[in-house]
């Protein structure tokens, strides 16, 4: 049976208030890291100044969440960093990336930042084809090195 509810789609910034509903879709983006992991990191990030966080509700369910870390960099100047820019997995490919990049580029525009950057898994082939039909472009490679002590 199948029910005719009205959908209301809502952009709010997130914060601690969140917090369980966010680890539910960072855990889809990042499987294979334990849960401890990711809630040490997530209250990290959260209680960071440069860093803040959207979400995407339809009905009052968090359905996405796109992160943000302000950065300035010569290049580019004033920019936002997006970081875990999920929607659930179970309604991908219906609108819904788009109608949220489109929000926070919005957002972006209005507090005067100059580019919107963000990385993306070498292996998520979904995800390149999607950042080049928002207008996207690979400007570089992003190198990384794990730190070990000695």
């Amino acid at each position: 049976m199948q029910q005719n509810m009205k959908t209301q789609i809502v952009f709010k910034k997130l914060d601690m208030n969140h917090f369980c509903e966010m680890l539910i879709l960072i855990k889809q983006l990042n499987p294979n890291k334990k849960n401890e992991v990711l809630k040490q990191r997530l209250r990290q990030m959260l209680q960071s100044d440069t860093y803040q966080s959207f979400g995407l509700f339809n009905n009052e369910i968090l359905i996405g969440l796109i992160g943000c870390w302000t950065t300035i960099r010569i290049y580019s100047g004033k920019q936002i960093e997006l970081d875990n820019v999920i929607i659930d997995n179970k309604i991908q490919s219906k609108g819904y990336g788009k109608l949220f990049l489109n929000y926070v580029e919005d957002w972006a525009i209005k507090n005067n930042y100059k580019t919107i950057e963000l990385n993306t898994y070498v292996e998520n082939a979904r995800s390149h084809k999607f950042y080049f039909n928002q207008g996207f472009s690979i400007l570089g490679f992003h190198f990384q090195k794990k730190i070990t002590t000695k």
